[in-house]
């Protein structure tokens, strides 16, 4: 997978910016509202940084009532050639990166009011909304970059019972 657009937004609310290239660090992305606890949902639910696929981008492109420019998706990363879903519960680096791949991202009723484009919601409900992932090794990130050395994590729910497995409960 080839990073095609990095986005970032400094407070709620606020339009996407796009980049050519980011710091990743401890907490998120250097800039972006969640990184700084300016987020819509901070400090409740917080994704460190998000990756969705422009093939899924493309799709909902065509729908005739949704324009998704600048990054309306309010997502940071777009990568092309793969699937994000297989990040998920794995280690990978991007750039001089490193990231965990946490769990889905499902869109919500904010993504589509900040656009204002109704049906974004449930256009990108449809496995199309991406991931969220943990900056595991802060680095620079820069557009073109691929994701490589791929490792599966493990799933937790597995790590937590082999714990209790170990302990006797």
């Amino acid at each position: 997978m080839r990073l095609e657009s990095i986005f970032i937004a400094e407070a709620a609310g606020e339009p996407m910016q796009s980049r050519s290239e980011i710091e990743a660090v401890h907490g998120g992305l250097e800039g972006d509202r969640y990184c700084t606890g300016r987020g819509y949902y901070s400090p409740f639910d917080v994704c460190e940084a998000t990756f969705v696929q422009a093939e899924a981008l493309d799709e909902i492109r065509t729908q005739p009532t949704i324009e998704l420019e600048n990054g309306e998706h309010r997502r940071n990363f777009v990568v092309r050639g793969g699937d994000v879903h297989d990040l998920l519960n794995c280690r990978f680096s991007l750039g001089g990166a490193v990231f965990e791949g946490t769990r889905l991202r499902p869109p919500c009723r904010h993504v589509e009011q900040v656009a204002g484009e109704d049906g974004l919601m449930r256009a990108l409900s449809d496995g199309c909304g991406g991931i969220c992932a943990r900056v595991a090794e802060p680095g620079t990130v820069r557009l073109g970059d691929e994701i490589e050395g791929i490792e599966e994590m493990g799933n937790f729910e597995g790590l937590v019972a082999s714990i209790k497995d170990r302990v006797g409960r």
